[in-house]
């Protein structure tokens, strides 16, 4: 059975559509919000930074050991200073538990967004899962 070069044409449209939908679901915006830490522990803000101007900056807004010696509720953790190829890049992010300092890049994917910490190259680095949510637990107080 022959195929009809018509068939052909709009599988073909229908593919590059696809992919054209795909890639303008992502955007600079996608990052801001409340994410909920891979192990639990806490949720980090997105926003945008007030200094410098259209970067994005991450704060640590609850923390499970609110009220103890082990609070991080304010601490800024990351600060990425551009939006480029779907993510956020040129910056840094702080482990706040082991008190280091790394190179960052943030992708977000629907409702998980990935925060790669590295030294050096990108590809070297680890990866950490983190979900959206809605809402705030109780904890830390307002700073």
């Amino acid at each position: 059975m022959k195929r009809s070069p018509i068939v052909g044409l709009v599988t073909a449209v229908a593919w590059m559509l696809a992919s054209l939908a795909a890639h303008a679901a992502h955007s600079p915006n996608d990052a801001k919000g409340l994410w909920l830490s891979a192990d639990k522990a806490a949720v980090i803000e997105f926003k945008d930074c007030s200094d410098p101007a259209g970067a994005l900056c991450a704060t640590i807004v609850w923390d499970k050991d609110a009220g103890t010696p082990l609070d991080t509720c304010g601490l800024m953790i990351a600060k990425l200073r551009k939006y480029e190829d779907e993510a956020w890049r040129d910056g840094w992010v702080h482990d706040p538990r082991t008190k280091k300092n790394y190179k960052a890049t943030v992708r977000v994917n629907k409702d998980t967004l990935s925060l790669r910490a590295y030294i050096g190259a990108e590809i070297l680095g680890e990866t950490e899962e983190m979900s959206r949510v809605a809402t705030l637990p109780a904890g830390c107080k307002a700073h």
